[in-house]
């Protein structure tokens, strides 16, 4: 029987060996990326460099330069090489006069803009290029409040949480600079357009909220009928086994555990769908509830099938060595399918409401 069990476990989860070619293959190409990146590097000239810039200045369709492409797409090695080679490139603009910054917020790189703002400690990059607006007078903080990229984090609610803490990151970085616009060219303030961009997004988030709660409460307030059930109503057969039994103590305490967390998932899903899905709620207060709910509510799930397994250890004590490993191993197999099908999704969950600084790869995703 154990044999089968680990027989259907080794089914369920896919072999590692398809992730760690994956993984081999990703690190192939970033090491010949950064060799022919440096080769190209070595072969050129600042005074090149400062030749093409001249050449360039009065070309209204000038092409976007390597730095620019770069910080666009987040390479890091790249932006760091050609400031430590070629400084003045951090002055480089693109058609709508958006500097590395400028397209770096953009595009939501945070490791790039991690790496910027370190520069701009060691003050290899000007205070002035964090102050710079584009053709339309947007700030970095103004583009940080655009809506350009899905974070990989499931669900809309995700999405906006992480939306509000690239914008507060950005916002709480630009504090020590001086002397930024606060209106673009249409008068609006960063707060404006972040509210603007993200209507849709909020609405798509308290509907995929509603959904969740709606599902989850109904199955969490059926458990709470089946616990309290299962608490009060005794079986006799429990009644007439000694209270020091080990069986009789799983029960009991499963069954209360199992009633308790029901209830707290009911009572947080319940709150979610009474609130007003306010924008500012998505940055802590409602997927911190939704988190609450769901633990309260997976921990219940496996209690009341703990509790369950305890209760019918009773109907087959005369029968114990051949039905209790029966219901060992029929727990392990539930309980290792649930973790299977849910876990990954409450690990995002997870992740994505205590990672303070948003992430464009989560850590458990990768991209081919």
């Amino acid at each position: 029987m154990c044999f089968l069990f680990m027989k259907l476990v080794l089914k369920a989860v896919p072999a590692p060996s398809e992730t760690v070619k994956k993984v081999g293959k990703m690190k192939e190409r970033h090491t010949w990326s950064v060799l022919i990146m440096n080769n190209l590097l070595e072969n050129a000239s600042m005074y090149q460099f400062l030749q093409d810039k001249e050449r360039k200045k009065d070309d209204i369709d000038q092409p976007a330069t390597a730095i620019l492409i770069a910080a666009k797409n987040g390479i890091t090695e790249m932006v760091e090489k050609i400031l430590e080679r070629y400084p003045i490139a951090m002055y480089d603009v693109d058609r709508d006069r958006k500097n590395i910054v400028l397209l770096t917020v953009k595009h939501k790189q945070p490791r790039l803009y991690e790496l910027l703002l370190s520069l701009q400690k060691k003050n290899t990059l000007k205070d002035s290029i964090f102050s710079k607006v584009d053709c339309d007078g947007n700030s970095a903080l103004h583009l940080a409040a655009e809506v350009d990229f899905n974070w990989p984090v499931p669900g809309a609610a995700s999405q906006m949480q992480w939306e509000i803490k690239w914008y507060e990151y950005i916002k709480n970085s630009k504090q020590r600079s001086s002397g930024l616009p606060l209106l673009n060219k249409n008068g609006q303030t960063p707060e404006e357009v972040f509210t603007e961009k993200h209507k849709d997004l909020v609405k798509m988030g308290g509907k995929w909220l509603t959904s969740t709660c709606n599902a989850c409460s109904v199955v969490a307030g059926l458990f709470v009928t089946i616990t309290f059930t299962a608490s009060t109503t005794v079986p006799d057969a429990v009644k007439e086994v000694n209270k020091n039994n080990k069986a009789s103590k799983v029960l009991a305490v499963s069954s209360f555990v199992s009633f308790c967390t029901s209830l707290i998932a009911v009572v947080m899903f319940l709150s979610i769908l009474t609130s007003g899905y306010r924008e500012k709620d998505f940055h802590h207060n409602l997927l911190l509830k939704l988190l609450v709910g769901l633990t309260a509510f997976y921990v219940s799930i496996v209690t009341t099938l703990i509790s369950f397994s305890s209760g019918h250890f009773f109907i087959f004590s005369d029968q114990q060595n051949n039905a209790v490993s029966l219901y060992m191993v029929t727990c392990l197999l539930l309980i290792t399918i649930f973790v299977i099908t849910q876990f990954p999704l409450y690990l995002h969950l997870l992740w994505a409401n205590f990672k303070k600084v948003p992430q464009r790869r989560y850590w458990l995703h990768l991209e081919d």
